[in-house]
């Protein structure tokens, strides 16, 4: 009988590299948690026409990407391809923007879903960080997303990172815009699902990554110079904040991202080191989202930052993070009286602050040695009859191989000195 794995396209975390994601986690989310971003979080599955309506049904996410079921009760759910429409629905289901303190900031991690064609940094199930504040048409704010990222980022020791910045206009402007560029569009040799796009949302098409089509796309119409004033003077706002904060960006005007809904402000961060899959996250402003989706007007900016692009960008750049020890002391029982004793002084550690594990299953010394040097631990602690009968465990330095006798009532304290 064969054993059962992962789908294809996903894949499983576990010990040791599950430390490396979850610190990247904690270290995206940390400034964000210090910027006034509360935590939140929806369900993995969604009703389909939150998606179709929010993200787009021209977008490949929804026409190709989206994992979709039907409910016993009938129902067309899908699961989550991204995090943007789950949490805007969720804020407004709850009213949160009602409460009086705008915007409405939030923070976010999870696994999103995606039918993808599986390769290395492109997944068919992926994990992400995101922020959105909700409510508010500042730059401030756009600024202060993209510096947030930045902060996390460089705390991991990531430095090869570039920061893509564009606009992409809103309502008043970017239907004049779309206008030039469906016209120079149609004068191309496209394919067929290219040129049912055009129509669409031919913004899209700035964003196919075949050369033989970003070779047509040479001399397309610019959308900075369809700006009106009111969308050209936010993004020289917003430009102007993140060069006094001394983040570094490029103007690419090409960015259009993948989704629909991105009005005004939109943003990529990109790792040369990962090949062709370099974005490792990105987000915009997306003013008119919380109307496609039934709520009132709110407009809103966020960004999603993928967990294990940023691992594979960390791994590109040979940063190895700082990570907790797993285990600090491992006690090493020898007879039954001795297993109970040092269960108790593990115990002890634990309420301590100590990571402390034991050496389960009543193996002989030698394997229990083994196991407290595969478990990296600082130091072990091992008791006998005789060590008991004298009121003491050994306490064994495995860096230096010094070990001595502790008294059983002292332990706790000399290992909390030891350890700092």
């Amino acid at each position: 009988m064969s054993t059962f794995q992962a789908p294809k396209g996903t894949y499983d975390l576990t010990p040791p590299d599950s430390a490396k994601f979850l610190a990247v986690r904690e270290a995206i989310a940390a400034p964000l948690r210090d910027s006034g971003y509360g935590y939140i979080e929806t369900p993995g599955f969604e009703d389909v026409e939150l998606f179709a309506r929010g993200v787009g049904e021209s977008t490949d996410i929804v026409t190709k990407e989206m994992y979709t079921l039907t409910t016993k009760g009938g129902s067309q759910l899908a699961l989550r391809p991204e995090g943007t429409a789950s949490v805007l629905r969720a804020a407004l289901e709850a009213n949160l923007h009602k409460a009086g303190n705008l915007p409405v900031k939030l923070w976010y991690s999870g696994s999103y879903y995606r039918y993808e064609r599986p390769q290395k940094g492109r997944y068919r199930h992926f994990s992400q960080v995101g922020a959105e504040a909700i409510g508010t048409e500042d730059p401030v704010l756009d600024a202060e997303l993209i510096i947030l990222a930045d902060q996390a980022y460089r705390s991991l020791g990531l430095r090869q990172f570039r920061i893509l910045l564009n606009s992409l206009g809103d309502k008043e402007c970017r239907p004049v815009y779309r206008e030039a560029l469906q016209t120079f569009l149609r004068d191309l040799d496209l394919d067929e699902e290219t040129r049912r796009r055009i129509e669409i949302n031919p913004l899209r098409v700035l964003d196919d990554k075949r050369a033989d089509v970003q070779k047509q796309l040479t001399d397309a119409p610019k959308l900075r110079d369809y700006l009106c004033d009111a969308c050209r003077a936010y993004h020289e706002e917003v430009r102007a904040l993140l060069t006094t904060a001394g983040v570094v960006f490029e103007d690419d005007e090409k960015l259009v991202r993948g989704l629909d809904y991105y009005t005004r402000t939109t943003f990529e961060f990109v790792h040369d080191g990962l090949g062709s899959q370099s974005a490792v996250g990105g987000g915009g402003r997306y003013d008119g989202l919380s109307e496609m989706i039934g709520g009132p007007a709110l407009p809103s900016v966020g960004w999603a930052l993928g967990v294990d692009r940023t691992v594979l960008a960390l791994e590109a750049e040979g940063v190895e993070l700082d990570l907790p020890v797993a285990t600090s002391v491992y006690a090493v029982p020898l007879g039954d009286e001795a297993r109970r004793v040092l269960f108790g002084v593990v115990t002890e550690l634990r309420r301590a602050g100590i990571a402390a594990d034991f050496a389960f299953g009543g193996r002989g010394l030698k394997g229990a040695m083994k196991s407290a040097n595969r478990s990296g631990a600082r130091y072990t602690l091992v008791a006998g009859e005789r060590d008991l009968a004298e009121g003491v465990v050994q306490l064994k330095d495995m860096e230096s191989g010094e070990q001595g006798p502790v008294p059983l009532a002292d332990v706790a304290a000399e290992l909390t000195k030891r350890l700092g």
